[in-house]
């Protein structure tokens, strides 16, 4: 019988990640999920590797996080961002932390998501990730898509809550680590996630502005629990934070460079329009999310993905300069 082995036993981390953390240096953690399920090849490898760019150009060392034959890589070499980004479809687990357990007793490839990175960051000691947009509660999840209560007998044609929640959320509450985001996807309902964050103790920080960001545009239009003016502000509210103890993570969130963010009306009409069309297609589940950002790149004319690019390697760069803080201090 083989003896079980926690997250930690499980690390395999790259060396020059393990010398950053001995030294007490700045590392930042980024999923691979966008490598393998997020972005078609080449433009998947060449996002991951701005992505660790950016990274490295706020003074920060990069650590990809992945999963293979049963091992958390914490680092990843070129071959290893290749061969995520070239693999055949269907060959490359999504492991979030419903699936972790699964993915590693399966063996070969996994990509990480959000919650899967910050169990795997906060294992290794990296305070800190970026990513691109954080899941959360979906446009029907409370029974409100199509309608706003319970199905009745006279009334069939309301819609049953669905409860797709992301297992993020979950994450954020009980893993104490920093993420560093452009808001909750577009595709979500946003209002309730915040809510489900509140309730679950995770604060949720808009950085420069007094909106939470809105993933492919700049605003959301709805305003942010809390806001800091900068990254050195950042620092010390995560450092706070992070300090005391709470057990929780924060969401911290950086808009889109103005250069490239869809404006917000735009936005919104696009994912409307693909969050009704995924209704009467009946599309639902984990297959869900890529069909809607699918549909809202169709929409868009491929504008959605060129925020979406922009945007993660902007939260990279971010990321990196808010460890740089926290390491200094």
């Amino acid at each position: 019988m083989t003896i079980p082995r926690t997250v930690t036993e499980r690390l395999s981390i790259a060396p020059e990640v393990t010398a950053a953390l001995e030294a007490g240096a700045p590392v930042v953690a980024l999923e691979s999920t966008l490598i393998s399920h997020g972005l078609p090849y080449p433009q998947n490898l060449e996002v991951a590797i701005e992505s660790e760019a950016a990274v490295r150009s706020s003074g920060a060392v990069p650590a990809t996080v992945a999963l293979h034959d049963g091992r958390i890589l914490i680092g990843l070499d070129r071959s290893s961002l290749e061969a995520l980004a070239t693999a055949a479809a269907g060959t490359v687990r999504k492991a979030a932390r419903p699936s972790l357990a699964a993915a590693l007793a399966s063996g070969g490839w996994a990509a990480t998501t959000v919650s899967a990175t910050m169990i795997a960051a906060h294992a290794a000691g990296i305070a800190v990730f970026a990513t691109g947009g954080i899941g959360g509660v979906h446009s029907g999840a409370l029974g409100s898509a199509w309608g706003s209560t319970q199905p009745t007998p006279s009334d069939p044609s309301v819609a049953r809550p669905t409860f797709d929640i992301s297992s993020d959320l979950e994450e954020l509450a009980r893993t104490p680590v920093a993420v560093v985001c452009a808001g909750p996807k577009a595709i979500l309902d946003v209002p309730a996630t915040l809510e489900y964050l509140e309730t679950r103790g995770v604060p949720v920080v808009a950085v420069g502005q007094d909106e939470v960001p809105g993933f492919f545009a700049r605003t959301a239009g709805i305003a942010a629990p809390h806001t800091v003016p900068d990254v050195g502000a950042a620092a010390e509210l995560v450092g706070t934070h992070l300090g005391l103890g709470l057990g929780s993570g924060l969401l911290i969130c950086v808009p889109a460079p103005a250069a490239d963010a869809l404006p917000e009306a735009i936005a919104r009409e696009a994912v409307q329009r693909a969050i009704d069309d995924a209704r009467d297609a009946g599309v639902t589940g984990p297959a869900l999310t890529p069909w809607l950002l699918s549909r809202v790149a169709e929409l868009t004319r491929g504008a959605s993905i060129r925020a979406n690019t922009a945007l993660i390697i902007n939260d990279a760069r971010f990321a990196g300069e808010l460890a740089v803080h926290l390491a200094r201090n």
